[in-house]
């Protein structure tokens, strides 16, 4: 073989094996990228809690159980039955704040089960099933389940409840979210 010859394999060798170096690196991070964009918020949060590798194996699993899902929009008819639910339970928020975000929460779970997701299980079970397409509101999700759960919680923060669950009551429902008094 010419020395010629072996240079040109040599070289062509060093060229395959960037081109697969380049490959193998650039796939992670364009899954990273898929994974940002899809979950927003959501995707900090995993990565913030553990390894990247295993947040994002966890990230994947979870648009996996989505796609196993049937999820469905919602009638017409049915969109104005919650409509309606949610301003009842907003106008008793006055009178009864403990009970209505205890409805709040009630009217949001009957949504999620009406557009097909399993409501069973604990909170983070609910919140790991919203995450494929709702991670945008599931601070306020988050947020709302904790002034719930606080017996002592203030009318204050219970109203703030209501202005969590209702980001993602509206974003369940399809509809653009009302502008609350604090801008919210």
């Amino acid at each position: 073989m010419s020395t010629g010859t072996i240079v040109a394999v040599v070289v062509a060798a060093v060229v395959v094996l960037g081109l697969v170096g380049l490959a193998l690196w650039a796939r992670p991070a364009a899954k990273r990228k898929r994974l940002r964009e899809r979950f927003g918020p959501e995707y900090e949060r995993a990565v913030a809690h553990g390894d990247r590798r295993t947040a994002e194996r966890d990230l994947d699993d979870r648009v996996r159980e989505h796609d196993r899902l049937e999820i469905k929009e919602l009638a017409p008819a049915s969109r104005e039955r919650y409509t309606a639910q949610w301003q009842q339970v907003q106008e008793r928020f006055v009178d009864r704040p403990t009970e209505s975000v205890a409805e709040a929460d009630q009217l949001v779970t009957a949504l999620m089960a009406e557009r097909g997701y399993p409501t069973e299980g604990s909170h983070e079970d609910r919140v790991r099933r919203l995450s494929v397409e709702h991670a945008g509101v599931l601070d306020h999700f988050r947020a709302a389940n904790d002034a719930r759960g606080d017996s002592t919680a203030s009318t204050e923060r219970l109203r703030e409840a209501m202005v969590h669950y209702r980001a993602l009551f509206a974003d369940l429902l399809g509809s653009p979210r009302e502008k609350t008094p604090t801008g919210r």
